[in-house]
């Protein structure tokens, strides 16, 4: 393999990264484009809205695999729906105010008081944070509450309700094409709630704030300004849903309010107080231990508190003569549906870890000896761990599925009830691969699957899942929502392992919680000894630690094809699909996956995608774009992507089918959700191989490399890996030295606070 860089025909500019813009549906861009993963430095929101796209832009953001169709899609929404509800109990039925922040002063001491103020329905001071709550103690095992029913889908809302939306919406100047999706927003009354609130167009999906001004003025006419309480708070709201969309499930204080005044917003403190005192947004105080480095390394929210309080008590450091130096806060604030997301998360976890008995687990550690003294290495260290505690972390590459694999074989022997997931339905077969086909039915399953009730064991009748082993792969992909469900789905005293690749691509919805939960070390750990073969697995591998090896390829395993420019780009990755590699390597074109830094640009999806199709299946796009037998990449839900085939239209929709699963696409809905599939981002990719990738590097999208991407994108092949490279030297720059991109969450701090770090 040759890994010299070709000589770039210059930087035409950056790769379109496609900001969000109403109507773009499935081809609006993913994390991967936007900048998640793509550098380093402290997360800036006002930053995320001009990349990142709204909710509707990770649709075709994150490999779902090809799953399951709109029944599915609409039950796990159901069960997100069940969650919230279930969460949102817990929080109200908590006793009031935690008794915290005695010894405060200075911003931190007004927190507190405008936390309460709020509380008791008054107007708070003009401060946005609260008072750290008071560590938690690891307390016994709760009794779990048995969820309500879930709810049905999401209601259509009534034609007179659209109706009335759209003439608001005519009125103001706004494109009547919002009128559904805000009339299913807002909810009752959303006629009403625009001429009132003309800011809250922000909420759909796609409309960005200049657009909700120009409708604003046209409603209220000279009332409105740029000082309107209305507004600071809307773009309050929607800076937090950008940052959300960019991986983050709260934002440093200070970072908000610095993308506030960027939005002309002049009082940027006093939005954000109406943002929380309105139930728009949460604030937090998180106590920090001090970082490596000093206090001098901590994050400026926590710096800034404290050289306040200690200027208010006449010290430097924020101390009175003979007390101890308080630690350092940090003041976040989130969107209520994270903040919860996350807090059940943590509790959730906190509850498997402390309701396994030690009696259990000695008792445990016994009977699984012997499987364990049956396995070697890191297989038998896997074994042993979960014998004895209730959440494991798991980590290892494509081979080491094996070995989660194998503890659920030993664990079934026992004659526990087991279930393994997996992110996609390919990484359900690859997982069932490894049990053999005398199997269980429902022993793997995706985790959609699982959560709907589509797949897997079932539930029990208090509505946990009825596992005493649940194993899920393809950890890194879980957001906290979804998370926040397993956990919440687990039985007390069950066994939840975690395994996947930390190396990869993050996920697609807010958090990052597998990289929390290892970095927390609250649980044990268990790193796979079993390398990738052959000379894909030995490139990958080195480009997990920062290497970008040159590896020796005799049956042409990795394959560099240096090109000058985009135009070249795309002929040799079409020549490359279409004939080189069925003709060298024997992997047929329909098995063979682009993938691409990003949709828009010069060589993005999109043209690479018309010009696939015009060699491998060329027609008129008869049905909005599409022909029978188009290989196509279906988004039923936000932050899902489900390959399949067209299989033929009429008056329904477009038929697909997916993996054997015959989906139908309403009309209206084709240019929302449907795109063609020959080529694909790496999120879209992730959790999902094929025998043979073909990755394109053009020189316009080098701003989206990053190591976790390059990880992703060349791991995707099986047997062969083809690099259209154009990139020049910021492929090796990108490996050595661009990491994935810090996404701000709470995690790890709510989880230190109810469970010990492991030793």
């Amino acid at each position: 393999m040759s890994t010299e860089p070709a000589a770039a025909e210059g930087h035409p500019g950056p790769a379109d990264t496609d900001a969000p813009r109403a109507g773009q549906g499935a081809e609006a861009t993913g994390p991967e484009e936007t900048g998640p993963e793509a550098g380093t430095g402290t997360p800036d929101p006002d930053e995320t809205d001009e990349g990142s796209g709204a909710a509707t832009d990770q649709d075709g953001a994150t490999a779902e695999g090809k799953d399951e169709g709109p029944s599915e899609a609409a039950a796990e929404i159901a069960a997100q729906r069940e969650l919230q509800e279930r969460i949102a109990q817990r929080k109200a039925a908590k006793e009031g105010p935690i008794a915290a922040g005695g010894k405060l002063s200075g911003t931190a001491a007004d927190l507190l008081a405008a936390v309460r103020a709020v509380e008791s329905g008054e107007r708070p001071a003009a401060v946005f944070s609260e008072p750290a709550p008071a560590p938690r103690k690891v307390v016994a095992e709760p009794v779990r509450r048995a969820p309500a029913a879930a709810p049905a889908g999401p209601a259509e809302p009534a034609v007179a309700a659209v109706d009335a939306v759209r003439a608001v919406l005519t009125e103001g100047g706004a494109p009547v094409s919002l009128a559904a999706p805000a009339a299913a927003t807002l909810g009752e009354g959303a006629d009403s709630a625009l001429r009132d609130d003309p800011w809250q167009l922000l909420r759909i999906p796609g409309v960005r704030p200049e657009q909700a001004d120009g409708f604003a003025r046209a409603l209220l006419g000279a009332e409105c300004g740029p000082d309107d309480e209305r507004r600071g708070r809307a773009v309050t709201v929607w800076l937090l849903e950008q940052a959300a969309v960019a991986g983050h499930t709260a934002l440093d204080a200070p970072l908000l309010a610095q993308a506030l005044g960027k939005r002309a917003v002049p009082d940027p403190d006093e939005a954000v107080q109406s943002a929380i005192a309105e139930g728009d947004a949460l604030v937090f105080q998180d106590a920090l231990e001090e970082p490596p480095g000093g206090p001098d390394r901590a994050p400026e929210s926590a710096r800034k508190t404290a050289a306040e309080d200690g200027a208010e008590d006449g010290s430097e450091d924020g101390s009175e003569d003979g007390e101890e130096t308080e630690r350092p806060v940090r003041v976040l604030v989130g969107l209520e549906r994270y903040a919860l997301a996350e807090e059940s998360l943590a509790d959730g976890l906190a509850r498997l870890v402390n309701s396994l008995s030690k009696e259990d687990s000695s008792q445990a550690l016994a009977d699984w000896e012997p499987a364990a003294a049956a396995a070697s290495g890191s297989t038998a260290e896997l074994i042993r761990a979960s014998a004895g505690h209730g959440l494991v972390l798991h980590t290892g590459a494509e081979a080491a599925r094996a070995e989660p694999a194998a503890l659920v074989q030993a664990a079934a022997r026992l004659g526990l009830r087991v279930c393994a997931a997996a992110h996609t339905v390919d990484g359900r077969r690859r997982l069932a691969e490894h049990f053999g086909p005398g199997a269980p039915e429902g022993t793997a399953v995706t985790v959609s699957g699982l959560l709907s009730g589509a797949e897997g064991p079932g539930r029990d009748r208090d509505g946990a899942l009825a596992v005493d082993l649940l194993v899920v792969l393809d950890a890194p992909q879980l957001d906290v929502e979804t998370a926040a469900m397993l956990a919440e789905s687990l039985p007390d005293g069950a066994r939840l392992v975690l395994s996947g690749d930390p190396s990869v691509l993050w996920s697609a919805g807010p958090g990052r919680v597998f990289a929390d939960l290892l970095a927390a070390r609250v649980c044990p750990q268990i790193s796979s000894r079993t390398p990738d073969p052959g000379p894909v697995g030995e490139l990958v591998s080195g480009i997990g630690v920062g290497e970008l090896n040159q590896v020796e390829a005799p049956g042409k395993e990795v394959v560099i094809v240096p090109v000058r420019d985009a135009a070249e780009a795309i002929h040799r990755a079409v020549q490359l699909v279409a004939d080189s590699v069925p003709r060298a390597i024997g992997v047929p074109s329909d098995q063979t996956q682009v993938i691409t830094p990003g949709h828009g640009g010069a060589a993005g999806t999109r043209a690479l995608n018309a010009a696939l199709k015009e060699r491998l299946n060329p027609g008129p796009g008869r049905f909005g774009g599409f022909d029978p037998d188009d290989r196509v990449a279906y988004a039923p839900a936000p932050g899902r992507t489900v390959s399949g085939r067209v299989v033929r239209a009429d008056a329904e929709g477009l038929h697909l089918d997916c993996a054997g699963t015959p989906v139908v696409v309403p009309q209206d809905a084709v240019e929302r959700t449907l795109r063609h599939g020959w080529a694909l981002t790496a999120h879209q990719a992730v959790g999902r191989r094929w025998p043979a990738a073909v990755v394109v590097l053009p020189g316009d999208a080098t701003q989206a490399l990053s190591r976790p991407w390059v990880y992703t994108a060349f791991g995707r092949g099986e047997r062969h890996l083809s690099v259209v490279h154009g990139a020049d030297a910021a492929l090796p720059r990108a490996v050595a030295e661009v990491p994935a991109k810090p996404r701000t969450t709470r995690l790890q701090t709510l989880l230190r606070a109810q469970v010990p770090t492991a030793q």
